[in-house]
């Protein structure tokens, strides 16, 4: 049986970094999330302010990472508990992306809606050199939005 359980940006960022596939933590966070197995943390998620800044108004939180060691349903469970506690403070709408060959099982069992296919590619731009550290191919968007709110974010 797994909970869900607080957890400092810390200890959530030292689990991303052992666990997850292709990305590092993110630098900062509006608020963080665990599931554990006993005394056992089998998953974390980390929800921030948007990365794309054409998003952030506000009251839009995204999932950043999303990583377990594999423990079933731990990932669905964190997606369900991030949409219940940015509710709570407020926001009202979630999004997170996943990789295109990601099939979102575990947002679809979260209640999560797809967007379908957007963004990838590099962020390496002339008037902005940088060195891709993360998968550049296109990305899955998916979201939960209080029903109030439905297309007006």
């Amino acid at each position: 049986m797994i909970d869900v359980v607080p957890i400092k940006f810390k200890d959530a960022c030292e689990f991303v970094k052992r666990h997850h596939r292709h990305h590092k933590p993110p630098v900062g966070h509006i608020c963080s999330l665990a599931v554990a197995a006993g005394d056992d943390i089998v998953g974390v998620a980390i929800i921030g302010r948007p990365v794309s800044r054409h998003i952030d108004n506000g009251l839009v939180a995204e999932v950043t990472r999303c990583c377990t060691d594999g423990t079933k349903n731990a990932c669905s469970m964190l997606y369900a508990s991030a949409w219940r506690a940015v509710r709570a403070l407020g926001y009202k709408k979630l999004i997170t992306y996943v990789l295109n060959t990601e099939n979102g099982t575990s947002l679809k069992a979260a209640g999560w809606k797809c967007l379908g296919e957007c963004g990838g590619g590099s962020w390496n731009v002339k008037s902005r050199p940088r060195i891709d550290k993360h998968p550049t191919q296109m990305k899955i968007k998916w979201e939960q939005v209080e029903d109030s709110q439905r297309g007006q974010l």
